[in-house]
C-alpha cells in the first residue's frame, strides 16, 4: 500500500467523521432552539399541510428566491440542479457490483446528463459569483469565506470536468479504492496516482470538512427556518416554548 492511498484513506475515514458529527450536531442544535415569537413571512400557510407545501416548494423550486431575484434564482437553481445530476451519475463509483440499483444509476442517459450537468454546474457557478462581485447590497455583506466556498466548488467541478474531458484517468482502479474504504476498512486498493485525480479528491475532503461550520449548512437548515415551519396561527393558538411553559405554569402574580 503506497502513502498516498494510505494518506487518503485516512482524510476520507477523518472527513466522514467530521461531516457526519457536526451536521448531526447542528440539526440537533437546530431543534432545540427555541423559537419565542411567531415569526412567519406573511403571506404564510394557516395549517401544517401549508406549511409542508411551502418547504416543499423553497427545496424545490426555491419558490422565495424566484420572487426576490429571478436572476439569482436561475443561477442557484441551475447550480444545484446539476449538482444533483451530478450526484446521480457519481454513485455508480461507490455501489457495491451487486447492489439492485446500480443498472439504473449506470444507464447510458443517467451517466450522459450527469456528465454534460456540468457545464450547468459551472455556469451557476460563475453567475453566483458574479452576483456576489457586481450587485452592491450582495457585495456589502459578504465575506471572504463566500467567495473561497464559490472558488472551491468551482474547482471540484473543474478538475471533475478535466478528468471527463480531457484526462481520463482509471475509473475501475478509482472505483475499486472508493468500495474498499468500506468494504476493507484499513485495507485499501491502490489509489491513482494521477495529479488532477488527487487533487480533485483533496478538494472534496477539504469541503466535507468545512461543510458543517459553513453557509451550506443552509441545506438541512431550510428546514428549521422558522420563518417557513410555522403556522400562521397567533390569533387563534398562543405560541408557548416549552423553555417558558414551566415558567408560566409556575409564576405567581405580585
Amino acid at each position: 500500500m503506497s502513502a498516498v492511498t494510505l494518506t487518503y484513506g485516512i482524510l476520507f475515514y477523518l472527513a466522514t467523521i467530521v461531516l457526519i458529527v457536526g451536521v448531526v450536531f447542528k440539526i440537533i442544535q437546530y431543534t432545540t432552539t427555541p423559537a419565542p415569537l411567531k415569526i412567519a413571512t406573511t403571506p404564510a400557510p394557516i395549517s401544517m399541510t401549508g406549511v409542508v407545501w411551502r418547504i416543499t416548494k423553497e427545496v424545490t423550486i426555491f419558490a422565495s428566491l424566484f420572487k426576490s431575484s429571478k436572476w439569482t434564482w436561475i443561477f442557484g437553481w441551475m447550480f444545484h440542479l446539476a449538482l444533483l445530476l451530478a450526484f446521480f451519475r457519481h454513485l455508480r463509483y461507490v455501489m457495491s457490483p451487486d447492489f439492485f440499483l446500480l443498472p439504473i444509476i449506470s444507464l447510458n442517459l443517467v451517466q450522459a446528463v450527469g456528465k454534460y450537468a456540468s457545464f450547468a454546474m459551472l455556469a451557476g457557478l460563475i453567475g453566483l459569483f458574479g452576483r456576489r462581485m457586481f450587485v452592491d447590497r450582495v457585495r456589502y455583506i459578504s465575506s471572504p469565506s463566500d467567495y473561497l466556498m464559490l472558488l472551491l466548488l468551482f474547482s471540484i467541478a473543474g478538475t471533475g470536468m478535466l478528468m471527463v474531458f480531457v484526462l481520463p484517468t482509471d475509473i475501475i482502479m478509482l472505483k475499486a479504492f472508493v468500495l474498499s474504504l468500506y468494504m476493507q476498512p484499513f485495507r485499501f486498493l491502490p489509489l491513482p496516482a494521477d495529479v488532477l485525480v488527487l487533487t480533485h479528491l483533496a478538494l472534496v475532503i477539504l469541503l466535507m470538512l468545512i461543510f458543517p461550520v459553513s453557509k451550506l449548512l443552509h441545506a438541512p437548515g431550510v428546514f428549521f427556518s422558522p420563518t417557513r415551519n410555522q403556522v400562521d396561527n397567533p390569533r387563534e393558538h398562543r405560541h408557548i416554548q416549552g423553555w417558558t411553559a414551566d415558567d408560566t405554569a409556575t409564576s405567581k402574580p405580585v
